[in-house]
């Protein structure tokens, strides 16, 4: 089994950044691909950004620009720096991997909130 626990979430004001973590532990081998999701009340869950194992990047139009996706291979652990924060971006943020030849994430994390004040 994959665990994967995010934290960094918080209360950040408008313009302010946070980076958020996600630590991935258990049968870690095998993983892909890992992104991080999003869902705020009343709206569709939101692929915010993904990363291969190759290094490729996708980014929501939402968020481009302003957020970053990384990954410390060494440390198990993926990172999305959010800078230039506005109110909109205030969700659940979920983070997510998945294995093989898989085309949707398989294990996902509990969720950090992140909270953006105007």
């Amino acid at each position: 089994q994959v665990r994967l626990v995010e934290s960094g979430g918080g209360l950040v004001q408008a313009g302010g950044s946070l980076r958020l973590s996600c630590a991935a532990s258990g049968s870690i081998f095998g993983i892909n691909a890992m992104g991080w999701y999003r869902q705020a009340p009343g709206k569709e869950r939101e692929l915010v950004a993904r990363i291969s194992n190759g290094g490729s990047t996708y980014y929501a139009d939402s968020v481009k620009g302003r957020f970053t996706i990384s990954r410390d291979n060494a440390k198990n652990t993926l990172y999305l720096q959010m800078n230039s924060l506005k109110p909109e971006d205030t969700a659940m943020y979920y983070c997510a991997a998945k294995k093989g030849a898989s085309i949707r994430f398989d294990y996902w994390g509990q969720g950090t909130q992140v909270t953006v004040s105007s």
